[in-house]
């Protein structure tokens, strides 16, 4: 039996993975979180077979949460579920040291497979995201946010989002002149000048939601 952990702060999509793996007599929901620091906690006290971790989590971050997870149990796959388009984050955490990366609009079969796959020491990506990832180690240009770091990646998300300065030190636990600095670094890197320059570049590359 695959037992999992299913990760994501909204119960309404815990409860949809918990019905999509409810038919099956091979894998079921051994535990579940609502934000990243719960992940942590219980992989602490319990034993899972994989971890279905959502990207977007409050109180620890996923990406956060997969990279303490890769220390604390090194052997642990990680499959990431995400709203996000794929080439926004599949890299990141794939290099992160996630077991697989699948879309949250994916079909049950698909969610099955890359469960079973990730379980029995695999990786799993879909056929949309290999071509995407050969891409992305092929010449050519790439775009200036994937050199941005996992924390300044954040950060950008959440400015662009419309949040301010504290509610994004909140977020990610940072002190609000942490914030500052990463705004400023962030409009250095990407060329711009103006929140509003970071908006319209985040919309040209597709990274709001």
């Amino acid at each position: 039996m695959i037992r999992i952990l299913v990760a994501d702060d909204h119960p309404v999509v815990r409860q949809g993975l918990k019905q999509a793996v409810a038919d099956t007599n091979d894998i079921a929901v051994a535990g579940e979180a609502s934000n990243g620091q719960e992940v942590l906690d219980l992989v602490k006290i319990s034993t899972f077979d994989v971890v279905l971790l959502d990207i977007k989590m409050p109180v620890v971050s996923g990406l956060e949460a997969l990279k303490q997870l890769q220390i604390m149990k090194p052997g642990l796959p990680v499959l990431i579920l995400s709203a996000y388009p794929e080439d926004q984050y599949a890299l990141r955490v794939l290099k992160a040291g996630a077991a697989g990366y699948i879309k949250k609009d994916c079909e049950q079969s698909e969610l099955l497979t890359a469960i079973r796959t990730v379980a029995s020491g695999g990786k799993y990506v879909g056929a949309g995201l290999s071509q995407k990832l050969a891409g992305s180690i092929s010449p050519g240009p790439q775009a200036a946010y994937q050199a941005l770091s996992d924390q300044e990646f954040a950060v950008l998300r959440l400015i662009v989002s419309g949040k301010g300065n504290k509610a994004i030190s909140e977020e990610l636990c940072l002190s609000p002149q942490s914030i500052s600095t990463y705004r400023s670094r962030l409009l250095v890197k990407l060329g711009l000048e103006t929140d509003a320059d970071l908006v319209r570049y985040a919309i040209e590359n597709h990274l709001l939601e």
